[in-house]
């Protein structure tokens, strides 16, 4: 087997034929799959049926027209429309059979369900009713519709698409075991070649046209967006997109990757003639595919008008089995001309077609290979929800232990911070909270990774050290006392116990008194959350700082910050409103996920990057602010009681934390929330000459190459917003965010606002989400 660093996304091929009105053959059908393709379209019903519907159109508007009457804007008007007749064998090629279950249905792209006039758009939502229902009763499993016509962006636009968004969403109740996918171009392109005929087409003056001098490349993903929104975000709706001719600027590339994309669909339009005289596509189309590939549910590849011409295979397997039989009573065997003539094409036509699916699957093996980030297992995770851990009130299991073991990248970070430290202590000849030795504590062992560097780190600088493994989880205790009976040779001294209510190390243990207890030198911890201070580090370090020796005492590590940024998430949005029935909690969730398939609305400007800091913990925290704890703690403040939060003390208050922060987006969008991320600094050095030199961890999304590239012990977080928020182009995006504590419990507090320039020194807030509190799933202290 190929090892992973030789593996690529593969390519799903299909073909699609707008002319084609009835399904193919068996034989076509296989014929089709031999050229190299995995799957082709079909057609509900077939040109009888759409006679049928265009006459009877024709006929009642020639009525109408005959009796003076308009039907084009008589919305409220009384009237008798027209009914269409149901279907009759003779209407469709479509019938139950064991293949069935393999075709991509497409619904009639005649159809206009954005037409202006009641009459067409009537009949239109009649016909997609109608196809939509047989196609499930057949068993196709899923079913492409004509994206809309025209976008609500100029005219009447906007009229039509909301007739459009409300007749998917009944389609998608009659089609209850189908799978939607909307045919939409990525941007509209100026029209070129002979446009699709409609029923708009019987009253041609009732749609007009003007030529637009702007092409406004959000218009279509704005089409989508209203469609799915009017949909509720149904998981059974996706996206069949249309590369253009030229690809548009990254701001849309960026929103579609973030789309539920089922097909992206390649027509001729697409295609360049390279100099050999073959189809290519552009270095900007392959550089797009090759990034939407990298999705964990990849889109397939849709050849539109492109071939493979299948005119010349005639009959079915029945048929053929009569020729071979005849051929075989006339002579013993049959003929090679009649052996091959279902798979040859007719003498003289070049296959043209086989030079694009060529073309296609040398693009595959074009593609980078993918690396062990991208493998399956870390693919699996992409926009995966999890719920955050509660690392004080839940004993994590051993399988999570090594899930977060499985990462070399952090612990050589910690190494490395850990040798440091070690190696100007003694360069620095700090004195020792014990003779001879560096005391190094490590708060929440776990199974003892760190507990494994830190010994690593003190044999490769040469200091000796007296290492205490400090662990609450009774079964992750055990574990680290066989890991000092087996791997560290007796070495290590293993508490169990809350960090917060360890006394520090046991310096003598007179028989008549008590144990006098001494202090650390070194607190090594990696309690940090995907947002740094999600899994309560502040308050796990701070209720274990008195064991830190004064003034020379380090923390490992020593500094963490957080970052946020709006996001546009339609899948995770859509994943949490799908649980909030059966989750009450599921939009109050900080979601631990790896975003992947997601636009960062914010653009980077001067003053205001796309990732803005929210907060920073330093550890140790000043001995003033501790004494303040204690003092709130015991009631010896004189007014106590009076913490942020009803019913506190206050005594956590100096952990609480507010943000306001200002992003820019000069595109049109929409938000679903805030994804979060952290850095840290582990050790800075404190050498003169050296200062400012740190190990560093992150996660934040344009600096995690430089400071700890491939780690993946921690994925994003994500604070969901309950409804999305959609906001016109160049607009100020405000987070206000809160860190509120009541002395038993952290939670978070976020709201998004929307304001625009409406003058050089005016503003009106355009939109805003509602204040939401992750209070009811609090980090439990």
């Amino acid at each position: 087997m190929d090892d992973m660093g030789s593996q690529r996304p593969v390519f799903n091929l299909g073909a699609h034929d707008s002319k084609r009105n009835v399904p193919l053959t068996d034989l076509q059908y296989g014929y089709v799959l031999n050229q190299g393709l995995s799957f082709v379209t079909t057609p509900v019903t077939n040109e009888h049926f759409r006679s049928r519907v265009f006459d009877l159109v024709s006929a009642h508007l020639q009525t109408l027209d005959k009796a003076g009457e308009k039907a084009t804007n008589s919305n409220t008007a009384s009237r008798a429309d027209p009914i269409l007749p149901p279907l009759t064998p003779e209407d469709t090629g479509l019938f139950p059979s064991p293949a069935v279950n393999t075709y991509m249905a497409c619904v009639s792209p005649w159809i206009d369900l954005c037409s202006t006039n009641p009459i067409i758009a009537k009949i239109s939502r009649q016909v997609l009713n109608l196809e939509v229902n047989y196609a499930n009763f057949c068993g196709v499993k899923s079913i492409i519709v004509p994206g809309p016509l025209r976008d609500a962006a100029k005219g009447p636009g906007n009229q039509g698409l909301a007739q459009y968004s409300r007749a998917i969403l009944e389609s998608l109740t009659i089609g209850s075991r189908l799978s939607f996918l909307i045919h939409i171009p990525m941007y509209r392109e100026p029209i070129s070649g002979e446009p699709v005929t409609t029923l708009s087409s019987l009253q041609p003056a009732s749609d007009a046209k003007t030529a637009e001098d702007e092409v406004d490349i959000f218009t279509t993903w704005d089409s989508w967006h209203h469609i799915r929104s009017v949909c509720n975000y149904s998981m059974r709706l996706s996206v069949a997109l249309q590369l253009p001719k030229i690809m548009p600027e990254k701001d849309l590339q960026n929103r579609w990757f973030a789309e539920p994309l089922q097909y992206l669909t390649i027509g001729p339009g697409a295609f360049q003639t390279n100099k050999g005289g073959f189809p290519s596509l552009s270095k900007h189309h392959q550089a797009l595919i090759f990034s939407y590939m990298r999705l964990k549910n990849a889109p397939w590849l849709l050849l539109c008008d492109l071939g493979p011409d299948v005119s010349h295979i005639k009959g079915d397997a029945q048929s053929l089995l009569s020729n071979i039989d005849m051929s075989v009573n006339d002579q013993d065997f049959p003929s090679l001309t009649v052996a091959n003539q279902t798979s040859q094409e007719p003498e003289g036509r070049s296959n043209r077609f086989s030079d694009y699916v060529n073309y296609i699957k040398w693009l595959e093996s074009q593609q980078e290979p993918l690396s062990q980030l991208e493998g399956p297992t870390m693919t699996s995770f992409q926009d995966w929800l999890q719920s955050p851990l509660q690392p004080l009130s839940d004993n994590l299991e051993s399988a999570t232990y090594e899930v977060f073991e499985g990462d070399p990248v952090k612990y050589n970070q910690y190494e490395a911070a850990v040798f440091e430290a070690l190696s100007e202590w003694k360069t620095l000849g700090k004195p020792t909270s014990k003779d001879g030795v560096v005391v190094i504590a490590v708060a929440g062992s776990g199974r003892g990774p760190l507990v494994t560097r830190a010994l690593k780190a003190a044999e490769d600088s040469g200091v000796p050290v007296e290492v205490w493994a400090v662990e609450k989880n009774p079964n992750a205790y055990v574990y680290l006392l066989r890991q000092n009976q087996t791997v560290w040779g007796g070495k290590v001294k293993v508490i169990k116990t809350d960090m917060r209510a360890w006394k520090g190390p046991v310096v003598s243990e007179p028989s008549e008194s008590a144990p006098v207890y001494g202090k650390v030198d070194i607190l090594i911890s990696e309690l940090l959350g995907s947002f740094g201070d999600n899994e309560l580090s502040p308050e796990c370090l701070d209720g274990i700082q008195h064991v830190l020796s004064k003034p020379h005492g380090i923390s490992i590590p020593s500094s963490y910050t957080a970052h946020l940024s709006p996001i546009s998430t339609p899948k995770i949005y859509a994943d949490i409103l799908s649980r909030s029935p059966s989750e009450p909690t599921a939009f109050q969730t900080p979601w631990v996920v790896r975003l992947f398939a997601l636009d960062f609305v914010c653009q980077r400007v001067p003053g205001s990057p796309r990732f803005q800091e929210a907060w920073e913990f330093s550890h140790p925290i000043p001995e003033s602010t501790i004494q303040a704890v204690e003092a709130m703690r015991s009631g010896g403040v004189v007014g106590g009681g009076g913490g942020s939060m009803s019913g506190a003390a206050g005594a956590n208050d100096h952990n609480s934390r507010y943000c306001h922060l200002t992003f820019v987006s000069r595109t049109r969008g929409v938000t679903h929330g805030l994804a979060g991320y952290f850095e840290s600094t582990l050790y800075e050095s404190q050498l003169e000459g050296h200062k400012g030199e740190k190990v560093e961890i992150s996660i934040h999304p344009e600096r995690i190459d430089e400071k700890s590239k491939d780690m993946i012990s921690w994925f994003p977080i994500f604070f969901p917003l309950k409804e999305p928020m959609y906001f016109p182009a160049d607009t100020e995006l405000e987070v206000s965010m809160w860190r509120q504590t009541d002395d038993t419990k952290v939670w978070y507090e976020w709201l998004v606002e929307a304001w625009t320039w409406v003058g050089p020194s005016a503003r009106i807030k355009v939109a805003s989400s509602e204040l939401c509190s992750s209070r009811s799933v609090a980090c439990l202290m």
